[in-house]
């Protein structure tokens, strides 16, 4: 998870998109549910009443409007509570991330299912629905193993960082997929994020063998680096597929695909790897409900930013991720990122701010 990340949605709002509603850039999945989540409806039309239908919602709405910075604040609260449950994952290392994505689907699963039954959603969805709703549920738990994998691999600013290049291939998959417009803008973008990870990356054929000296762990470096990397390219399909099915199902019904296939897919790959096992000690455990309820805690907290907040300044609140994984991996594991990790971060980071500030500006204008 990101703890991250889970009901799948990043997520996850991107500059590649033109969605009905505005996601913010650097999403993943889990934001995109987020954002479908809870839409306002239209204001009520009181046919015999004495207000009339324009006034009465405007009396509504005024009668609603939430506190100033109050979206900003539950953005805040939303990246802080992401990045904690990143750092579990990582102070977890005697468990498989496999394992930790299945005890994260467990979680959620005992919380998704009260919610179906309060909605009378169903637990299977429209049948023209239904193979957009399975691929999304493998693609994006098979995400999710991913990034946890890579958040116990290499370091959290590295792994956290390379996750906002997600919108890089969103933008792509969406103009091969959906034929959605690829802007010159979006090139530019694209650049800064690939030069941004090719940093954080450092492979050897670039930079030389001194990389492989700096790090004495490189190859597990690498591994962790091309697994965050390969957890953007599946959520960026996932967005895709979300984007596809669009609000003809419930974001409830998507969760619920997601950790259903999630766990299924986790207990095979677990089978198979022989890794499944108990937690040994009662921090681990403790570790791992609090990587279920960081993970929902945040997707919560998203879900509140969206509906009050303008889609633009969620994004740039979102970086604040980049700032936490920063934060944490000096305070816990005393590891100060080096200058190649600063300089790919500026990079992604200017490329998200770009995407979130062009997009408002295009929304204003």
């Amino acid at each position: 998870m990101r703890p991250q990340n889970d009901t799948g949605a990043a997520e996850q709002p991107q500059y590649g998109l033109q969605p009905m509603d505005d996601r913010p850039p650097g999403s993943s999945e889990e934001q995109a549910d987020a954002e479908i989540a809870e839409t306002p409806d239209s204001g009520r039309c009181w046919q015999y009443g004495s207000w009339p239908c324009g006034s009465r919602a405007q009396q509504e709405a005024e009668k609603k409007a939430p506190c100033p910075g109050l979206g900003m604040f539950y953005m805040l609260l939303s990246a802080f509570l992401f990045s904690v449950g990143a750092l579990f994952v990582k102070k977890v290392q005697d468990i498989h991330a496999v394992e930790i994505s299945a005890f994260r689907c467990v979680f959620q699963m005992l919380i998704i299912i009260p919610c179906l039954i309060y909605r009378k959603t169903g637990f299977i969805g429209p049948k023209d629905q239904r193979i957009f709703l399975i691929l999304r549920g493998i693609l994006g738990s098979v995400s999710m193993i991913l990034i946890y994998y890579a958040y116990q691999s290499t370091s959290l600013a590295d792994a956290t960082v390379i996750t906002f290049s997600c919108p890089v291939f969103t933008s792509i998959f969406a103009c091969i997929f959906l034929k959605e417009r690829y802007s010159p803008w979006d090139a530019v973008f694209t650049a800064f994020t690939l030069t941004g990870v090719t940093l954080i990356v450092r492979p050897p054929f670039l930079f030389g063998s001194n990389v492989e000296e700096m790090d004495r762990d490189y190859s597990v470096h690498l591994k962790g680096t091309f697994a965050a990397l390969a957890h953007t390219v599946f959520a960026a399909v996932t967005l895709v597929l979300l984007r596809k099915m669009g609000k003809s199902v419930d974001y409830i019904l998507s969760i619920w695909y997601y950790v259903v296939i999630g766990l299924s897919e986790c207990v095979i790959v677990l089978f198979i790897l022989g890794e499944w096992s108990l937690p040994r000690c009662g921090l681990d455990r403790l570790f791992l409900v609090l990587i279920g309820m960081f993970g929902l805690g945040g997707q919560v907290f998203l879900t509140k930013a969206i509906q009050i907040e303008k889609a633009g300044l969620v994004a740039l609140m979102k970086t604040l991720e980049v700032v936490f994984a920063f934060i944490f991996q000096i305070t816990f594991f005393n590891k100060v990122p080096s200058w190649w990790t600063a300089g790919g971060s500026l990079c992604v980071i200017a490329s998200s701010t770009g995407a979130a500030i062009r997009k408002w500006y295009q929304s204003s204008h």
